[in-house]
């Protein structure tokens, strides 16, 4: 029953948005392990910097030479791991084009962490490389933001550096460079000099799986965020706990395989840090084509994922709550004018009402995407959990869209 008397009145009924994956699987979220559950051991390890081992340099130098010095080109990897699979949307794609060669040949990542819209924010990149996400978004913000890449090998950075002021002034037409790059660790940003609440948004392409504390990257992306501002990134999962000798093998760990976490311990160490209600965009399986590496790694499957983890602090629970709020997508963000996809059991046509729980109404009206929005209902008034049932099927004859 809608509990939103504004809208009462409304001849078509509002479309309330499933909060389940598109499966229909619809389960409470797990809460962090307890010793009860035996889980303790993965979750432990990522707190303490150990998934990778415990020489922290070591698997840092290994990466620096698997990335400076081993690859050339993205033609020498191993695995589609460190390949974009899927086209990304057609902005970025008319962007890429006007990317130098050389920065796109050291291309290494494994997804399109481009969310539409983004003209005007501060943006940092995790892990730039050779720059080829930093150059894109450099065309995505617009002369009113910013980009900042933070990276710690220098033969890549000696790339994205290369062009960037050629780049912003003769290709893009600003009248100062609005993209620089910082030689750092993604796990001190503050070393690298990214001050508290300095971003709107944080991207990472396929690196965070090579970082020996994750836990620590997570905290320090928490901590340059600004209210409201969201990290989405693309990487490596993993349906299992791997075991030492895969995580700790220099070749598996430059493929990004051996530091893929183990997809559900991703999700318990983002609510430690603070993101307590990751949204999955897109997925999709990883292919391991040499043969020695596949018998390395025995039945565990790999997927390239992409997450949107959003700083809203007081306004994301746990658990999808009903406060009796609705949303509109205004149609406003460009390369999006019908419908916006907000993660993969989500999209919003454009002029249509849709009932959401209070993550989702947060996400949409209290974030950067705010303006692209319009919501209604406040959380006076608390109805229980929100009712998720099995995300409604795509059907041509049904003129509200599906949020799957």
């Amino acid at each position: 029953m809608l509990k939103l008397p504004l809208l009462a009145t409304r001849a078509t009924p509002l479309r309330r948005m499933s909060c389940c994956p598109p499966n229909g699987a619809c389960k409470p979220k797990p809460s962090p392990p307890s010793a009860a559950t035996g889980a303790v051991s993965g979750i432990s390890e990522l707190l303490e910097a150990q998934q990778l081992g415990t020489d922290q340099k070591g698997v840092l130098d290994s990466v620096k030479e698997y990335y400076g010095e081993v690859l050339t080109t993205s033609d020498d990897l191993k695995t589609s791991a460190c390949c974009t699979a899927g086209a990304p949307p057609p902005l970025v794609r008319d962007a890429l084009k006007r990317v130098p060669d050389e920065v796109k040949a050291k291309y290494y990542g494994c997804g399109s962490p481009f969310p539409m819209g983004i003209e005007g924010l501060r943006v940092l990149d995790l892990g730039s490389g050779s720059g080829r996400d930093c150059y894109v978004c450099a065309a995505l913000v617009g002369e009113r933001g910013s980009v900042t890449g933070v990276d710690m090998t220098q033969a890549q950075l000696a790339v994205a550096r290369k062009y960037a002021d050629e780049y912003c002034s003769q290709t893009l037409g600003y009248a100062a460079p609005n993209m620089r790059f910082v030689e750092g660790e993604i796990e001190y940003l503050d070393k690298a000099g990214v001050p508290d609440s300095s971003v709107d948004l944080v991207i990472s392409n396929c690196v965070i799986n090579l970082s020996p504390d994750k836990a620590r990257v997570l905290r320090e992306v928490y901590r340059v965020l600004a209210a409201g501002g969201e990290m989405h990134f693309s990487d490596v999962y993993c349906d299992r706990r791997l075991p030492a000798e895969v995580r700790t093998h220099p070749v598996l760990l430059g493929e990004c395989l051996g530091g893929a976490l183990y997809v559900e311990d991703f999700v318990r160490l983002c609510r430690q840090v603070g993101f307590l209600d990751p949204r999955t965009l897109s997925s999709s399986e990883i292919e391991v084509r040499d043969k020695e590496l596949k018998g390395l790694l025995g039945d565990a499957r790999f997927y390239s994922i992409t997450y949107r983890l959003f700083k809203l602090p007081e306004a994301i629970e746990t658990l999808c709550e009903d406060y009796g709020q609705a949303c509109k997508y205004k149609g406003t963000i460009p390369g999006a004018p019908h419908s916006y996809i907000l993660d993969d059991h989500h999209t919003f046509q454009a002029g249509k009402w849709y009932e959401v729980c209070g993550n989702t109404a947060a996400m949409v009206g209290d974030s950067w995407m705010g303006k692209h929005f319009e919501v209604v209902g406040d959380r006076s008034t608390h109805y229980g959990l929100f009712a998720c049932g099995p995300a409604p099927a795509a059907a041509p004859a049904a003129p509200g869209g599906a949020c799957c």
